[in-house]
């Protein structure tokens, strides 16, 4: 877990720079508009698509394999790296979150923000709703259920469901 300040102007430009793709994109889910948003990732494989309503914080910190598809409505916080690996597949309204506060009331009003990566594997499903949160690795092969809230990590070649997410 990184510390880090989301309040610095710094980063609130690049939220809002961000922000801007992420809109213009909406608004108009063209091809050129595709390729300024893939443009605003960190790594972004081949034969990547993305539905229109994508939003993230930063981008930079967004890693997506190849022939990753991304539904509508997807949201990725990204303060921390998020990895996505080839051939996953990502439900509408999906939230995948690489940022995480303090759990102790005191501390958390210093407003602390913490980068925390989380990892999808390689031919990840995860079904419409799903939330996975910050600091969760996701092997390969792995079926996230729809409305799942994943809360740890999953071993490869499994299925889970549920809210928390459990092995079926």
């Amino acid at each position: 877990m990184l510390a880090f300040n989301s309040r610095t102007p710094e980063r609130i430009q690049k939220r809002k720079a961000m922000q801007d793709i992420c809109r213009q994109f909406e608004r108009s889910p063209s091809h050129g508009n595709l390729k300024r948003l893939k443009n605003a990732l960190s790594t972004c494989g081949e034969g990547v698509f993305i539905e229109a309503g994508f939003y993230c914080d930063y981008g930079q910190y967004i890693e997506l394999g190849h022939r990753v598809y991304i539904n509508a409505r997807c949201t990725l916080l990204d303060a921390g790296t998020i990895s996505i690996g080839d051939d996953c597949l990502i439900g509408p309204n999906v939230q995948i979150l690489a940022v995480s506060h303090d759990l102790d009331p005191e501390a958390r009003l210093s407003k602390a923000s913490y980068a925390v990566d989380t990892r999808l594997g390689r031919n990840v499903w995860v079904g419409a709703g799903a939330i996975i949160l910050p600091g969760v690795d996701v092997g390969d092969n792995v079926i996230i259920g729809a409305g799942s809230v994943v809360t740890k990590c999953v071993e490869a070649n499994t299925r889970v469901a549920g809210n928390p997410a459990k092995s079926y």
